[in-house]
This record gives C-alpha cells, structure tokens and sequence, in this order.
C-alpha cells in the first residue's frame, strides 16, 4: 500500500506530465553553478534564468514565498559550490547569510529578482578575485577552515597542526610563506572582520560579540579591533550600524 508521501508524489508526476512541465535539466543547472565556481561573469549572464521561470518548480503557491524559497536554494548551492571551489568558508557563509537576510526583507517580487541577480554575480566576482589571487596549498585551506569553524574557541597552533597531521612549526612557516601573515594574526583579522559584520548587522552588543569570540577581555577585543580597523567596536556600530536593509543609519549604538 502507497505512502501518503508516495501518494503526493505519484500525482505530482502525474500532473507533470499532463501538462508537460519539466524541471531544469541537471546538465544546465551544473553548468550555471559551474560558471559561478570558476568566477566566469560572461557565462553566469547568458546561462542564468528568472528565479521562478519554467521548469523551476513550485515550492510555495504564493508567489513571493516561491520566490523566496528559490532564491534561498539557489544561494545555498552557489555557496557550496564557492567553497569547493576555494573560497574561504567564512567569506562564503557570511555572504550566504547575509543575502538571504535580504531576501526575508523583501517584500514584493520584483526586489527578490533583482536580489537574485546581485547574488549571483557578487559570487562569481568573489570567485574571478579567487581564480586571479593566491592559490593555496591545502594544509593551508584546512588551517583557514578550522579558523572559521573555532572563530568562537580558543585557537592553538597545536590544535591546527593536530586537525591536519603536520607538525605545528611546518604549518606555521607554510602558513606565513603562503598567506603572508602568521597564523596568529589571520586569526585576529578575521574575528575583527567577523566583530564588523556582527557590529554592522546584529544587535548583540560589543561586550556579547567579544565574548562570542573569544577576545580574552572587552579591553583586549577593543585593542585588538582598534588595530585593525582605527576605530573601537562603539565607534564602528554607531558609523555603520543599519537597522534595515535599504540602508538607514542609526543615530546611536545599542
């Protein structure tokens, strides 16, 4: 006896092929996401369709959320696709996120489009920077990874080297000769730049955001982050800070 999930997806099909409805064919889907991954702009133009078009397939029977849906699974292969491509992950899940904190505010059809389109080619330029940038070796691939995923941790060059099997003094000279910084300091620029994109688009505060990742003390997350960026973390949120997506300015910092 049928499921009633079987159920559902046998009259699916049933109805597909009453109507002649097709989903996008995988090999052009590929090779869209393909186009991404190897940062080629002119390709991604010619190779990318409206969010929702023919063959795209019904997630939602209201438009608007459709279109949201589309666009969320659309950004998280794109996201997987970068990734596999080089891209670091944070620079990847920041992005993934932060977009699809855009789609949520949208609130008619036309926005999500435009969206879609500023997306995916905001990726394939990440991805042409990538391809024309460093090439890394792995090792160094997989100590930029356990950086993002430990953000919030404590971090040793022991853990590191332990992660990928190599001792930790030849991961640090391929580290500094690869990247052109010490693996300590890659790792306070990118809870600096972590500290920003929390600064710019939460409501956690400087204290809560230090502590989150793992600034031995307020004083020390504010001079760790005054290095970097010339500013302290209230001096950031109250030049940058956006309480909506159009970007309005607040006047004070939370």
């Amino acid at each position: 006896m049928m499921s009633q999930s079987e159920k559902e997806l046998t009259y699916r099909a049933f109805l597909n092929r009453e109507y002649e409805f097709r989903h996008s064919p995988f090999e052009k889907e590929f090779e869209f996401y393909d186009c991404v991954k190897n940062g080629d702009t002119d390709s991604v133009e010619r190779l990318m369709t409206p969010l929702g078009s023919s063959g795209a397939g019904v997630l939602s029977h209201d438009p608007l959320r459709n279109l949201k849906y589309h666009f969320i699974v659309t950004i998280a292969l794109i996201t997987r696709f970068c990734v596999e491509g080089g891209m670091e992950m944070e620079t990847a899940y920041t992005l993934s996120d932060l977009y699809i904190l855009k789609a949520d505010k949208c609130s008619c059809e036309k926005d999500i489009h435009a969206l879609h389109s500023e997306a995916v080619l905001e990726f394939t330029r990440q991805m042409n920077k990538l391809a024309h940038g460093n090439v890394y070796s792995k090792p160094v691939i997989m100590t930029m990874d356990y950086i993002y995923d430990n953000l919030h941790s404590k971090i040793s060059e022991a853990d590191i080297a332990d992660y990928i099997s190599l001792s930790p003094s030849y991961i640090s000279r391929l580290f500094k000769k690869e990247v052109g910084v010490t693996i300590c300091t890659y790792i306070a620029i990118k809870r600096v730049e972590t500290a920003q994109n929390m600064l710019k688009y939460s409501d956690y505060s400087p204290v809560d955001i230090g502590n989150y990742l793992a600034f031995t003390s307020h004083s020390h997350f504010i001079s760790v982050f005054r290095k970097y960026t010339g500013m302290t973390p209230n001096e950031f949120r109250k030049k940058y800070y956006r309480d909506n997506w159009g970007g309005i300015r607040r006047n004070s910092a939370k």
